[in-house]
Parts: C-alpha cells; structure tokens; sequence
C-alpha cells in the first residue's frame, strides 16, 4: 500500500477513466499482448480486478472524486488512497491521504494543486446542469464535440488540449490531471476493420476501440511531468448481451467489475 501523504504535494496526479472498459476484454488483450502501452507500465504487466462504485458515468466518477476509488475484488478492509476527513471512517489508514473538502478536486487545490478536466463523454459536455456537476469540481475543464462517442479520433483529440495545458501549467505547480476516455464507450463499431453502422457495437468492437485507445496513450503519459503518480481505471463496464443485457445502469457482473491499475512515472 502506497503511502499518499508521500505521495501528494511531491508527485503530479493524473486519473485516467478509460469509460465502459470490461475487465476481461483488458484482461484478454493485456494477457495476448495488445495492449503494450498500458501491459508495460501496468505492475506485473496485468490489470487488477475490481469492481466500480457506480453502474453508469455520473455515479462512479461523482463517488471517484469523493475519494472512493474502484476497490479491489476481494474480501476487505480496503484503505483508500484518498479519503474526505469523515468520522468512524473504516477505509481510512494511515497511508491515506486525507482532505477537508467534499470531493478531491477541492481538497487537492487547497493543497497547491492546480486541477483540470478533459472530458469525453457527455456527463462532461458542460451543455446542460447536469453534464456541467463533474467539470465544475475542477478549476479549469474542457470539452468539445470532436472530444465525444461519436469522434472516431477522439482520444487524439483529447490529448491535443492536454498538451496545450500543459504547456501553460507554471513549473512551481503541482498538477491533478482528470482524463475520461470516450473512445470506449458506444458507438464503437468504427474501430472494428469492416464492421458498418449497421452491424452494431460488439464485444470485439469493444476490444478494438481498446487496441485504438492503447496506440495513443504513450503519447499522454510523454507530456506527463516528472514524478507523475497515475490511476488508469475503468468506470464501469457494460453488457453486450450478457444474460439479455445490453448496455450498463444494470447490477450485472459484466458492469460492475473493472480494470485498475496505478504506477509512477519517474
């Protein structure tokens, strides 16, 4: 268990929510070797199972930046990197890092960090009330359409605002770097060679959407500043048939187990 008040203040943070990934479509691509990218930073080379706060977007990301992340897919305690100072807490430890703010962004800007959302999907559109909850956690958010599901380059895309902001970001200041990745989510049928709209999302459309989202984040951890402690993790899963279910908001095993892994950049 990483020590986090080590951690926090001497480390850049970036939390990349890679949106809808199932735990055995990464699985089976980190375990088949491609996935290089993430299998050559993640420890052991293989993802941690775990299983999500939350069955859709808003609710797992809402729970993520209040300090409870993903937890791990065994029996417990689980004490949490992060943690809201909250009395009788359990999953509070002396390794966590504890804030006096009602979600991490918060707690980490009065920590010095400068914070920042690059959206994807639309809970983060800032179009309406609610798809503007999560960016205004964060002192600078972005977002654009050629950011969403339907972008075919999106991850490209998101990482082109990535690199402008930090070009910008003062030497002195510590970063909290939030990325959701839309690429994942439906559609995703346009990742898959041959596939048409009218086949549909798949499982294997799924997995290639992955092998897209891969062959581009080697280029996002590059413009990671030195040292760099990073959580990749899935929100939540989704169906593709499973038991007659498609999609996710659904309590099935397919949904609420997901990928994590977290490593330093040094």
């Amino acid at each position: 268990m990483r020590d986090m008040n080590e951690i926090v203040g001497s480390h850049d943070l970036l939390l990349v929510t890679l949106d809808t990934l199932r735990y055995d479509v990464a699985a089976e691509l980190a375990a088949s070797g491609q996935t290089p990218t993430l299998t050559g930073l993640l420890p052991g080379g293989r993802w941690e199972r775990r299983h999500s706060p939350g069955s859709f977007t808003y609710a797992a990301h809402a729970a993520m930046l209040a300090g409870f992340l993903p937890t791990p897919a065994r029996p417990g305690p689980h004490p949490r990197l992060f943690a809201a100072r909250f009395p009788g807490s359990e999953t509070t430890a002396k390794t966590t890092w504890v804030f006096d703010a009602a979600d991490l962004p918060t707690g980490l800007a009065r920590g010095g960090y400068h914070t920042v959302c690059v959206g994807g999907v639309g809970f983060f559109n800032k179009r309406t009330p609610l798809g503007s909850v999560l960016p205004n956690l964060f002192a600078e958010s972005h977002w654009e359409p050629e950011f969403g599901v339907t972008e075919p380059a999106s991850l490209e895309r998101q990482i082109d605002r990535v690199e402008r902001t930090m070009a910008r970001l003062p030497a002195d200041r510590r970063l909290f770097l939030l990325l959701n990745v839309s690429a994942l989510h439906q559609p995703n049928w346009f990742y898959l060679d041959g596939a048409t709209r009218e086949d549909g999302d798949t499982r294997e459309s799924h997995a290639a959407a992955l092998r897209y989202v891969d062959r581009h984040l080697g280029r996002l951890f590059d413009l990671m500043r030195r040292p760099c402690f990073v959580i990749v993790c899935s929100d939540h899963g989704t169906a593709y048939g499973e038991d007659g279910h498609v999609g996710h908001r659904i309590g099935h095993e397919v949904v609420w187990t997901v990928p994590y892994g977290e490593f330093v950049l040094s």
